[in-house]
Parts: C-alpha cells; structure tokens; sequence
C-alpha cells in the first residue's frame, strides 16, 4: 500500500470513528501505523514527518485519538505516555493485553498474545481502565550482550 492509500485509509477511518480528518491527526495515525508498537510523546515530537506540529496539537491529537478509540496509551516505567494505533475492528485496546518495556533501548511492545488477568473490584467501583507493564531487557538488546 503506497502512502497516498495509506492516508486515505485514515481518513475514512478517522471518519468512521467520529473524528475530522486533519492534517496533525492524519500524520500522527500514519507515523503511529508505520511504528507498529507504542511510541511516546517525546518520540512522535522528535519525529521529522511530524516537524510541523507543535506540542501542544500533538498533545490534543493524541488525546482526541484515545478517546475515540483509535488509539490506545500505557505508562511507562519513565513516567512517560506511550501511544499506539491498533486494529480498527475493536474499539479500545485490543485483546486486553500487557506491554513489556525494555530498559535498556527504551522500546515498548504489545504482548497481543498474552491476556490481562480478570480484577473483581468491590460492588459499586466503576473501573475505567487497566493496564499491565513487564519491563526487563528485549531480546535484541540480550543479544547484543551475549
């Protein structure tokens, strides 16, 4: 799929989740979609292909996509937002899952495969949200140390 496909493809999915198609929203899904795993703040706003945008739309950008459901976000153990687009058959996060967090290259992953553990809250809480961080070492940066 070449780039011009691409945003298209967001744009109507843009559309299709009750969002404008704007420029900032376009390139942030579309640097997001080519990341492939969570990316933080810091990240998308040293980006080049979003040298254009300030902080503060990036900011509004991201928080308009979570909260429609396109994108989903985890802390890190750096005190930092990571976000990440996912499947557009599912709102919210997909599959439920944990990210594992590597401490030595910084990079975060979703563990699609691996599911949250169920919680029972006591009656009456309204739960908003979960989520699990496994950090350690990837197994890329174990190979550079062998």
């Amino acid at each position: 799929m070449n780039s011009k496909d691409i945003r298209e493809d967001i744009k109507a999915t843009l559309k299709l989740f009750g969002l404008r198609p704007t420029k900032a929203r376009i390139l942030v899904c579309e640097v997001l979609m080519k990341a492939g795993c969570p990316v933080s703040h810091g990240e998308l706003q040293a980006d080049e292909r979003l040298k254009e945008i300030n902080r503060v739309t990036l900011y509004r950008t991201l928080n308009a996509l979570v909260e429609a459901g396109l994108v989903h976000k985890v802390l890190g153990v750096d005190s930092c937002w990571y976000f990440c687009l996912h499947e557009t058959d599912q709102p919210g996060c997909p599959g439920d899952h944990p990210h594992f967090y590597c401490l030595e290259c910084g990079r975060m992953e979703c563990l699609k495969e691996c599911k949250l553990p169920f919680i029972e809250v006591p009656r009456g809480y309204h739960v908003e949200g979960k989520q699990l961080l496994v950090y350690g070492i990837c197994s890329k940066c174990q190979n550079n140390f062998s």
